[in-house]
């Protein structure tokens, strides 16, 4: 057909037998979804780890964890931990040091309960 430019690999795929197409492996599309299934599977357990680590820190600051709980959907953790000096001034400074046990004791727990996040690597 005039005007109507074919690449390699469509030239190539029109070649062999639909039998074969049909039992070919999409190395690519397989890569990627490994990498969506990955990607949604570390931002689960970073949402997670946000989640707990706060609600541990408002245990430890004597607050309901329902009011501290939903301050990490209105900015990062900077944010919320500035408005939490702000909540509690007597617990303002030792706040870092709180929100650090609270961040290594809600990835402890969390890798307990649903395993280690890090990425899993093609063998």
């Amino acid at each position: 057909m005039a005007g109507c430019r074919r690449s390699g690999a469509d030239i190539a795929l029109t070649r062999v037998p639909p039998q074969i197409r049909s039992m070919a492996w999409d190395l690519r599309g397989s890569l990627l979804k490994k990498e969506e299934r990955e990607s949604a599977r570390l931002a689960d357990f970073e949402f997670k780890l946000r989640a707990r680590t706060f609600r541990l820190l408002a245990d430890r600051l004597g607050a309901p964890p329902a009011e501290i709980v939903p301050l990490i959907a209105q900015g990062a953790d900077s944010e919320v931990l500035g408005e939490l000096a702000r909540r509690f001034p007597d617990a303002a400074p030792r706040l870092h040091d709180f929100y650090a046990w609270a961040r290594a004791e809600a990835r402890t727990q969390l890798i307990a309960e649903d395993g280690d996040p890090s990425p899993h690597r093609l063998a």
